[in-house]
């Protein structure tokens, strides 16, 4: 049988794929994509739906979450997808956590610009209706944060690049070798300029050899979900609370985090250990997200752990409080992590090849704005930690 012909193949349907589809398609590509399973079920589809701006890197990262903001906004204007601009609420119940958001805002002017601040605990609680007040000490507002719903935002993207772009998606169908210009999958020969792997956690189909020294993880994560809550209640801004600023890159090498770490080691050690800082967001339907956990190894147990799960909404009455917290569904995510300080991983292990992979828990907040980077121009911007350039090993939020 004679192969098919495109421009761009792209491997993989999850967020960081369809990211990478797009793009090509945007540039005038003739694209096929190709996912192995039925329908996207990883860890794409199995997160908060937070496109979470603020906690990304300060600098050219940050940026990078900005303008993924945009293309999100832009698809949900086109396909009517549910993606509300909520911002966020950094909840601080402690000195040391008002000393660590306001440090932020001294060292991130680009935030500042954008609309960031410190509030009052009553404007907090005005502007979200879950804030616990008691003892709240102030909170920072960041607008930048938008809301979709992971469930029906993945498949969505994927129906838009069918339909507006013209781009073949094609469920189902797994990628077993490629040699360029040769592409074989389980349903046939294909012929490409270029392909995009963007394979999630299968380390193992396509270029072992790759990954084996690439340095990447896999982090298993515990989430929860609560049923919808009566009578239209709305969560407002996505909330978190003290050990996010703990978590996220965006508050690394700050001065205050010190003061801040030695105290929740000392008084959390078990949510330290595993990993545990608490994020609630609300989905179309109006049930809560509530999450999550870090534990990071190249092979994970399939069992999830209640009292990780107890401690989640232990800490999580601390900073909110919601009219119905019953959870109904519980469940364990999985996506690869670079702990070295990359924030991502680009790498060509054959020319027209380029892996793409190791964006961490933050998938959704910067796959669009890394895809237009590494279509464009071959290679994403070089940045202290970005690509595949080696950095002083340390500790790596997501």
């Amino acid at each position: 049988m004679r192969a098919k012909r495109v421009d761009t193949v792209v491997v993989g349907g999850g967020i960081v794929g369809l990211a990478h589809a797009l793009a090509a398609a945007r540039g005038g590509d003739r694209v096929v994509l190709f996912e192995r399973d039925d329908f996207a079920a990883g860890a794409s589809i199995r997160n908060f739906g937070m496109i979470w701006a603020v906690g990304q890197q300060r600098g050219a990262v940050y940026e990078r979450a900005l303008r993924s903001r945009e293309v999100w906004l832009e698809i949900a204007a086109m396909t009517g997808m549910w993606a509300a601009e909520t911002g966020s609420l950094h909840l601080a119940h402690h000195e040391d956590e008002v000393a660590v958001l306001e440090e932020f805002l001294t060292a991130s002017a680009p935030a500042r610009e954008r609309g960031a601040r410190m509030v009052t605990a009553a404007e907090a609680a005005a502007r979200g209706p879950a804030v616990r007040e008691e003892g709240l000490l102030g909170a920072l507002w960041s607008p930048t944060e938008v809301n979709v719903d992971p469930r029906a935002a993945i498949p969505a993207v994927a129906a838009h690049l069918a339909g507006e772009y013209g781009v073949e998606v094609r469920f189902g169908e797994t990628v077993r070798g490629i040699d360029m210009p040769s592409v074989s999958t389980t349903a046939g020969e294909w012929r490409a300029d270029r392909v995009y792997v963007c394979s999630g956690n299968d380390f193992a189909t396509l270029y072992p050899d790759v990954f084996a020294t690439s340095g990447l993880l896999r982090c298993k994560l515990q989430m929860m979900r609560t049923r919808v809550q009566p009578g239209g209640w709305q969560l407002g801004p996505m909330l978190c609370g003290g050990l996010t600023l703990l978590h996220y890159a965006a508050f690394e090498g700050l001065a205050a985090q010190a003061a801040l770490r030695a105290r929740l080691d000392t008084q959390l050690p078990y949510e330290r250990e595993h990993g545990v800082h608490v994020l609630l967001s609300q989905t179309a339907d109006g049930r809560l997200t509530i999450g999550d956990s870090h534990a990071y190894a190249g092979t994970h147990d399939p069992f999830q752990d209640e009292g990780i799960n107890e401690a989640v909404l232990r800490y999580l009455r601390t900073f909110a409080k919601v009219p119905e917290p019953v959870v109904t569904e519980r469940w364990e995510g999985h996506y690869p992590s670079l702990r070295d300080g990359r924030t991502e991983l680009v790498v060509s292990p054959e020319p027209g090849v380029t892996v793409v992979n190791g964006v961490g828990g933050a998938g959704m907040t910067l796959s669009f704005g890394l895809a237009e980077e590494v279509v464009g121009h071959g290679a994403p911007a070089p940045t202290p930690t970005s690509a595949n350039t080696p950095v002083p090993a340390g500790p790596r939020p997501g």
